[in-house]
């Protein structure tokens, strides 16, 4: 099989969410509220339990009343917001207008980080003629996000799900993604974490590679083999 093109997931695969107590500090900081060191650690902990930061862990339990939001979350940036303010308002907050502020914060720049290696694996690709795509489901616009970071010239193609109404592992998503990229599913390598939605670009016929779903000082070299399966038959 010869790749000719490479699609990503975005988060907890090319770049990873910031840890949710650095999180609410930042908003609780720029908002100009402060809590004690176990208020603090209380409100982190729940909204990390509650599921509330988008990229973070999944809700340890979901409510019966967002039930429904959840398994759609992706398909629009409504249903997206309401979900994860309605997950942040399963927390008792000090100020109401943290839950909104919380849900602000993590749609920016600042709280992304890139895997260690994903500057390097984008540009052996691009230095090796493949075609580059990132596919997410995700309800807002993340491309400032790769440009903040100086990654978005790399990319050729965004499948987001808001975009689409359609959320993997649907393979529609991926097919747009592979129409962007010019290219037939049989030549496009998928990479990402979740075994279920990434792993829904088989169906298309691509060839699908998972890394671990870690924190990014824990995965410093995850996506190199990538250069690897992506370099055989050129």
């Amino acid at each position: 099989m010869t790749i000719k093109g490479v699609l990503f997931d975005f988060s907890g695969t090319l770049f990873r969410i910031e840890p949710v107590g650095d999180w609410l500090s930042a908003v609780l900081d720029a908002a100009g509220i402060t809590l004690d060191d176990s208020e603090l650690a209380r409100c982190a902990r729940e909204l990390e339990e509650a599921g509330a930061l988008p990229g973070g862990a999944n809700p340890l339990r979901t409510p019966e009343h967002l039930a429904e939001l959840w398994a759609e979350r992706d398909t629009s940036g409504e249903l997206h917001r309401r979900t994860y303010t309605g997950l942040a308002r399963e927390v008792a907050l000090p100020d109401d207008r943290l839950y909104d502020l919380l849900y602000d914060r993590h749609k920016t720049p600042a709280a992304w980080r890139p895997y260690p290696d994903t500057g390097a694996v984008l540009a052996g690709l691009r230095e090796r003629g493949i075609g580059i795509g990132v596919v997410s489901n995700i309800g807002w616009d993340l491309r400032p996000v790769f440009r903040e970071h100086g990654l978005d010239d790399f990319v050729d193609t965004y499948a987001l799900s808001f975009e689409h109404g359609v959320q993997k592992p649907d393979a529609r998503l991926f097919r747009a993604a592979c129409e962007g990229l010019g290219q037939d599913p049989a030549d496009v390598l998928m990479v990402g974490d979740d075994r279920r939605a990434d792993g829904g670009a088989a169906a298309l016929g691509c060839a699908v590679h998972f890394v671990d779903h870690l924190p990014a000082d824990r995965r410093p070299a995850g996506l190199l083999p990538v250069l690897a399966l992506a370099g055989e038959g050129h």
